[in-house]
């Protein structure tokens, strides 16, 4: 097992890896046939056969294996949370236990020594992550020489909503404070959330239960456990489109694809290229839904 060194006082970090150990009881065949859709769609591939895969925060370990199963011969998952690095070893166990080449280990981004020893990746991965580290720009700029030259590197990170984002760091400390704190966001956020999703339902003629039964085509992931993601997930930082992709190309990476969430909650995903690809004069793709680059 890695050293795991960091910056961030785990005594007010939300319990990511406990969530993710619920969310496996719901993980099936259709949730993993659904992430393995998403990263094909993003990184634009069918297979990613004979290609190595490092995933950045492996949480449930769902993307790892969608990449096992499409075609990865290296894969390398971690997390800072122990109960990540057990929820990952727990779907290695279900459905790849005899795939030697897909390690897991628990270990930090932020942690320089433990990042150098791990070498380069035909493909880095890390969906929702680096915001949640304490040091967003710090772990944005570890990854970056994890990635082969000509690779791709994958990465979500919350969107930058000004104030709006203020007010939910705000509710996310006090979901942690303590045992009070999560009831009275439980009791207030989790109504919300629904009626939301109720009223957009009615306004657009749904059935309001097809959200909940939809959801896991997003990714194959839950809507219930999406939301304890969000209410407690703290540490959180945010970035504008702009200044992520402003960032990496400082660092020698082109964007070869974008998809915002517009001005609205959610997470931007990015995926770049590193310059010295041949594929580096792509025409860049970019999916947005409300606004141009700030």
């Amino acid at each position: 097992m890695a050293t795991v060194e960091t910056t961030v006082d785990t005594d007010k970090r939300f319990a990511f890896g406990r969530n993710w150990r619920q969310f496996l009881d719901v993980v099936n065949d259709e949730r993993i046939a659904v992430a393995e859709a998403s990263l094909r769609a993003m990184l634009e591939v069918e297979t990613l056969a004979g290609a190595s895969f490092l995933d950045v925060g492996s949480g449930s370990g769902l993307f790892s294996l969608a990449a096992a199963r499409l075609g990865a011969v290296r894969i390398h998952s971690f997390d800072y949370d122990a109960d990540g690095v057990a929820c990952t070893q727990e779907l290695k166990r279900r459905y790849k236990r005899g795939m030697d080449a897909w390690t897991i280990e628990r270990g930090s981004v932020l942690d320089p020594a433990y990042l150098a020893s791990l070498g380069r990746f035909d493909v880095v991965y890390s969906w929702g992550v680096l915001h949640h580290t304490g040091a967003m720009w710090r772990a944005l700029e570890g990854v970056a020489p994890l990635v082969e030259p000509g690779g791709r590197l994958f990465l979500a990170i919350y969107n930058d909503q000004g104030w709006i984002s203020k007010a939910w760091t705000r509710v996310k400390r006090l979901y942690i404070s303590g045992r009070p704190g999560r009831m009275l966001v439980t009791a207030v956020f989790v109504p919300y959330f629904a009626g939301l999703n109720l009223a957009s339902d009615l306004r657009h003629l749904r059935n309001p239960l097809a959200h909940y039964r939809n959801y896991k085509q997003q990714r194959g992931m839950s809507v219930v456990h999406d939301w304890w993601d969000w209410l407690g997930g703290y540490p959180f930082e945010v970035a504008t489109p702009g200044e992520v992709v402003r960032f990496y190309e400082a660092r020698r990476f082109s964007l070869v694809k974008l998809k915002t969430c517009g001005n609205s909650l959610g997470c931007n995903e990015f995926v770049f290229r590193s310059t010295s690809s041949a594929f580096a004069g792509e025409p860049k793709r970019v999916e947005k839904r409300v606004q141009p680059l700030r």
